[in-house]
This record gives C-alpha cells, structure tokens and sequence, in this order.
C-alpha cells in the first residue's frame, strides 16, 4: 500500500469509526483525528438520559478504540477552521496546517440556538459533556422549574429525566401540535403525548417562544400569545446546525451538511468523503433524495462505506461496487418506556397501521409507502421493542423505492 496520510476531521463517534473502518479496509498509512473537545470519543445519547440523572460516569461512556487503530494520531481541543481541498490541506485554529491524500469529514453537527431576545444565563443545550454536567448541577437545586423548548427526542428525554430528579415543574413548548410528530406522525406521536403527561410533564403546543425575561439571567419565557411561564433553567432543543463552516470556499453544496454521492464522496472528489449526520447522502434502498440523518447508528454505517472507497480510491484498489443503502435505526429512552425504530418511518406518515399490540400499552406501528413497509416504531416495553427487531429483516428484504 502507498504511504500517505489521511486527515479526519471530527473527533466524535463518526471520526472513531472512522479511522478504525480505514484500518478494516487496508489503510496502513497515517491517520490524524482533530476534535475540538478534550476527550477521546464518548457516547452521546446518555448525556440526556443517565448522565443527566447522575448515573453514569464520564467512565462509562468513553469508547476504546480498536486495537486496529491503535497507532492513529489525536489531536484533541482543536478545531479544523478551513481547508483548501484542491491543494488537499487543512488548516488548524492553532494555526497550523495539515496536509493530506485523503480526507473524511466527521465534524458532526452543534445545537441550534433561539434568537430571541432575553439573557443568556439558565439557558442550557445538551450536546456534550460539559453541557449536561451544567445542566445537571441546576436541575438539582430544590424548586428548579424547567422549560424545554422542542419536544423533539432531547427535548421530550431531558423532560422524562427532569422528572425522574423530582424537578418541581417541567414544561415542554413547541410550535408543533404534538411531540416527536416530524419521525413518528400523529399517531404515535398523540401515544406518546400522553404518556408523558400522565407522568407529569406539562406542554404549551402550537405555540413559540418570542422571548426570555429577566434580567441577569432568565426568569421566565415568554409565548408568542404573550403568556409567560415561570422558568428558572431552560433548555433549548430545537434542532441542529452542521458544522460545515470550514469547508466554505471550496465550491461544495453545503446547503444541509455535505452533499454526497452515493459512495459518500463530497463533491466529486474521490480523496474527500463525508461520515455521520454532518453528510446528506441518497440512500439506495428509498427513493434517492439526499438527506441527512441523526440517528446513532449512521456514524458506523457511513463510516464503514466510506473508509471502503476512499481506501479504494488511495490505494488503486477495486472501488465499492454497491451504492450505500442503510437501514437507519433510532431508540429513545423516556420514563420507563422506550421507543424503538427501523426504517425511515417519515417517509410513510400517510398511511399508517398498528401492527401489533395496542396505543394504551405495547404497540408496534407501521409506516408504509406505495404499499410497501418503509418503517416501525415500537412503544412500550421490552416486548414492544423485541417486535419490532422481528420486523427488520422484513424491512431489510423489501424492494428499493421509486422516486
């Protein structure tokens, strides 16, 4: 194998997968990983959930890289701030460069912030380490009243693990008339409501938030109606914003993370390829449509293919003959129930059908297009979810999708 270096930009599980997968595929030159955090690669999604709840260490949650990528070099708290792809070079916000004969961007996403007027202090986001300790250290004070903005998955998992602490009032506000309607549709979305409320999470739905009151730091939020609900910590969960930034200048559509193709190669480039849910990529098993997707189990799918052509293409190997086409999975965790999912469901929201059990308990609903089974979501227990790992391989098997 030739001699080179591969630069992966993104520290995080996609970057992780990423350098291991390069390993798995014959890589042998060197890997640099640049990550802005000063930890190795942890596990995200118990920040909302354990981490929050105070029970699970910093520990628990670091991955052990491969011993495979034992040799990969890590620069960790430093930014990839641009990169002049042409000349295949990254700069650092150190100021220092890094050459390279391939690339992969991992730089994952940050959390959107509500431009609204207000101060700043008590309002919180949940995407790394340090933000769910901070946010845990208020949640804990007695009498802490809360509001979530979004009741998306981080938004409707920090209310459940809000609760759980004993937090005096949680109320979740979205401008969308139920929660988690986007991935689930009303259906299951309307289950899920109420399970939430029948464990004491309060909603304002169908409105938005105009602003934050107090003066030094926030007091309460105020509604689009021009009601104010108490607040003194609030979280804002209201989608995410790629980290795409650096790459600007180099004539790339980075108009919803980075554009691929579908072998995951970034602007027809066969030396850059992108990983994780900063990549929009068509999918061959739906219809095409590129499309970004946050589930935790794309930063290893992609990250798999990836490593595949872009070795292919470094070393004159043979290049990946199939296009990518995953399966995407998400679970999300919230009082002592779990959703559980195969699919994309969003892509049948227009007919959809209980397959097994019933909304008051257990039940498993399916998503279908054209006829076909395009996803399941389960609510409920153990035995919710057992049903729908039963119908992945029926998901695995079905016909690619027209456009």
């Amino acid at each position: 194998m030739a001699a080179g270096r591969v630069v992966v930009a993104g520290a995080s599980l996609g970057g992780l997968r990423a350098a291991e997968q390069l390993r798995a595929a014959g890589w042998t030159g060197a890997i640099t990983v640049v990550g802005d955090e000063p930890h190795m690669p942890y596990n995200r999604p118990p920040l909302s959930k354990e981490v929050l709840a105070g029970k699970a260490p910093f520990e628990s949650l670091a991955f052990t890289p491969k011993a495979s990528a034992a040799d990969v070099e890590w620069r960790l708290g430093t930014r990839v701030a641009s990169a002049r792809l042409a000349e295949r070079v990254v700069a650092l916000d150190d100021g220092g460069e890094l050459p390279f004969d391939g690339l992969v961007v991992a730089t994952g996403m940050r959390p959107r912030r509500l431009p609204c007027p207000g101060p700043l202090a008590g309002r919180h986001t949940v995407r790394t380490l340090a933000d769910a300790q901070a946010l845990r250290a208020e949640l804990t004070r007695p009498g802490a009243r809360l509001v979530v903005v979004g009741a998306g998955f981080i938004g409707c998992e920090v209310a459940a693990t809000a609760v759980g602490l004993g937090v005096a009032e949680v109320t979740v506000v979205d401008p969308l008339p139920l929660p988690m309607v986007g991935p689930l549709g009303e259906t299951l979305a309307r289950a899920l409501l109420d399970r939430h409320r029948a464990r004491g999470v309060r909603f304002a739905l169908g409105t938005a938030v105009a602003g934050f009151m107090g003066e030094d730091r926030v007091t309460g939020v105020l509604l689009g109606d021009g009601s104010v609900l108490p607040a003194d910590v609030v979280v804002e969960s209201v989608g995410s914003v790629a980290n795409t930034e650096w790459l600007d200048g180099n004539g790339l559509d980075l108009s919803d993370g980075v554009l691929t193709d579908d072998h995951l190669r970034v602007g027809g480039l066969p030396y850059v390829v992108a990983v994780g849910d900063v990549a929009r990529f068509p999918n061959a098993r739906y219809d095409g449509t590129p499309r970004r997707v946050e589930h935790w189990s794309i930063p290893t799918d992609t990250a798999k293919h990836a490593a595949k052509t872009l070795v292919a293409h470094l070393t004159g190997a043979e290049p990946v003959p199939a296009p990518f086409a995953p399966l995407p999975t998400f679970w999300s965790d919230q009082h002592d129930f779990r959703l559980q999912s195969f699919g994309v469901p969003a892509l049948g929201k227009g007919d959809v059908r209980v397959l097994d059990g019933d909304l008051d308990g257990d039940v498993l609903v399916g998503y279908h297009r054209d006829g076909l089974l395009v996803g399941v979501v389960a609510l409920g227990g153990h035995a919710a979810a057992m049903s729908a790992a039963r119908h992945r391989a029926r998901l695995l098997k079905q016909p690619a999708l027209t456009a």
